[in-house]
């Protein structure tokens, strides 16, 4: 059984996941040197957070973030991360910039607000959720869900 490795020893192949494909369950994987590996987990698990992988026979290979197309955002990052959140949508924060994926409608709404928007491939490692692991999926808020819809 594959088993999910938080450290690694001697890994001797890497794959390259991005951030829609490091959240799996039951998946066919491929490495860099191109072995097919079979991913069968207990539940849904985002690999984030994990380094690697032992197989059965002992071979530990590498889990890496794929680069994958970005927005890097500059500008008055409270304003614009609270735009993005807003939209539930998973965002890197870094000291002095903000990463998204590319989506041309936020590219827009945040150009609109003034954002310095660069273009740009490289792994992606949004933050995770209220208590700092996890993923933030859906929109459903628990039992106190709400709707988006005000009365002006």
């Amino acid at each position: 059984m594959t088993q999910l490795l938080t450290h690694l020893h001697h890994p001797t192949d890497t794959i390259r996941l991005d951030y829609d494909a490091r959240l799996v369950r039951r998946k066919r994987l491929v490495t860099e040197a191109g072995r097919a590996v079979m991913l069968d987990l207990p539940t849904l698990t985002d690999l984030s957070h994990h380094a690697g992988l032992r197989l059965e026979d002992g071979t530990e290979i590498a889990l890496e973030a794929a680069p994958e197309p970005v927005l890097v955002i500059r500008g008055d990052l409270p304003r614009l991360a609270w735009h993005i959140g807003n939209r539930h949508t998973p965002c890197q924060v870094e000291v002095d910039h903000l990463i998204i994926r590319d989506d041309h409608v936020l590219k827009g709404m945040l150009e609109g607000l003034g954002a310095g928007i660069t273009p740009d491939t490289r792994p992606f490692h949004p933050e995770g959720g209220a208590y700092g692991h996890g993923r933030t999926m859906g929109h459903d808020h628990g039992p106190h869900d709400h709707d988006h819809t005000h009365d002006h």
